[in-house]
Parts: structure tokens; C-alpha cells; sequence
């Protein structure tokens, strides 16, 4: 079974998708990670990553792995795992950006297509049900209005001690949501067929009970 959750920035693809895979019993590949990882190792190798010919060269050398362990998706780089520094604002920043490049698009969608082969398996990521998994056996597009996605980012940066004003966050995430939307490489759009889950409105248990319902509807698990 391939699930594809895809979605804008702030959407809580990520947790959302963690819990539905257990409930599930699957894997879940956070493939934003991935290109987090990329972004984060132009930063350690100060590589400047608006550099696009630098980044892709980069990313030919660069060995990705994914390992499932006990507290979920860590994810490796030549062997280093880089998961403990992939949520800060500036890899973020390098991600989104890098994301945008098609090198580095093609090497991470070839390792997303190799990985997904071997099991049954959740992915989300932005552009998973009309790119990575296109005969995915369900793909939901999960969403929210952009001031409860920067709610719920400036609430989250609060908790971990993070001043940040809740303006600053929303232009961040709507100008996010702007260089997704328009990439000229894989941009974000919803798959024709999927489902569109719309947590506005709902908390993080309801959202995942949400999801887990339209994919029980497809294929009678969950």
C-alpha cells in the first residue's frame, strides 16, 4: 500500500503523517527531511544555496539514507545523521530553496521512488501524489487556512523559547507558500484525485482521525 500526503508549509504533514502510519502499522517517509538534509549540508559546507550549480553539485555527492528507529524518521547524509539540526528557521529557509532546483528535485525523487518500492509506506511531502507516487492508492491533499498554519508555527516556536513575532511568521509562510506554489520543478498543487482534509477547523486528533477515515474508505484499512 503507498499513501501520498501532500500540502503547504505549517499544514502538520509531518506529525499528522507519523501517527496515521502508526495506526496504520507502516513506514512513513518524511521527505522533507530530505530536503532539509540537502539544505542543511550546503550550510555545513558553506555552500551558498541560492548557488543552484554549486547545490546540485553538491547534491551528486551527497549519500542519503533513512533509518526507521524507535522515535521515528532519522535521516543520514554520508553516513552522519543530521536529524537533531533539521527544524531551525535557517535550514528551513535552505530548504525551500534548494527544493526548487531540478537536480536536486530528480536525485531526491529517485531516492523516494527506491525507497517506497520496498514496503508498504506513508510519504508526504509537496509533491508526492503527483510526482513521487503517481498510482499512490490514496493521496489527500491536507490543509489549512495560512493564519491557523502560522498560528500553530508561533506557538511552536513559543514552546521551544522562540520570541518570535507572529507577523514575522505569517509573511514567512505565505511567502513559503508563494515559491512552492510557483516553482517551475514539481510545484505544489493538489493530485486530480485526492482527497482534500481541510484541519482548520480540526485539532491533531481530529485531523488524524480525518485522514485515517478517507483512507479507510479506499482501501478498507485503518
Amino acid at each position: 500500500m503507498k499513501i501520498a500526503i501532500d500540502g503547504p508549509v505549517g499544514a502538520g504533514k509531518s506529525t499528522i503523517a507519523d501517527a496515521v502510519a502508526n495506526a496504520l502499522n507502516i513506514l512513513h517517509l518524511d521527505t522533507g527531511a530530505m530536503y532539509r538534509a540537502v539544505g542543511l549540508s550546503c550550510l555545513k559546507a558553506g555552500i551558498d544555496y541560492e548557488d543552484e550549480a554549486a547545490v546540485t553539485a553538491l547534491c551528486e555527492k551527497l549519500e542519503m539514507d533513512v533509518r526507521h528507529e524507535a522515535d521515528g524518521q532519522h535521516t543520514l547524509v554520508n553516513g552522519e545523521d543530521l536529524t537533531g539540526g533539521l527544524r531551525t528557521e535557517a535550514v528551513s529557509a535552505a530548504a525551500s530553496r534548494v527544493a526548487t532546483y531540478a537536480g536536486v528535485r530528480r536525485a531526491m525523487v529517485a531516492a523516494q521512488q527506491a525507497l517506497a518500492a520496498k514496503t508498504d509506506m506513508l510519504l508526504d511531502g509537496r509533491d508526492i501524489g503527483t510526482r513521487v507516487l503517481p498510482d499512490a492508492d490514496v493521496k489527500i491533499y491536507l490543509t489549512a487556512a495560512a493564519g491557523e498554519r502560522a498560528r500553530r508555527r508561533w506557538l511552536e516556536y513559543q514552546k521551544k523559547g522562540q520570541d518570535v513575532p507572529f507577523e514575522e511568521v505569517l509573511r514567512d509562510l505565505e511567502a513559503r507558500d508563494r515559491q512552492d506554489m510557483n516553482r517551475e520543478v514539481d510545484p505544489l498543487r493538489q493530485a486530480e484525485d485526492a482527497v482534500v482534509v481541510d484541519t482548520t477547523e480540526l485539532d491533531f486528533d481530529g485531523s488524524v482521525a480525518a485522514v485515517l477515515a478517507v483512507i479507510r474508505e479506499a482501501t478498507g484499512r485503518g
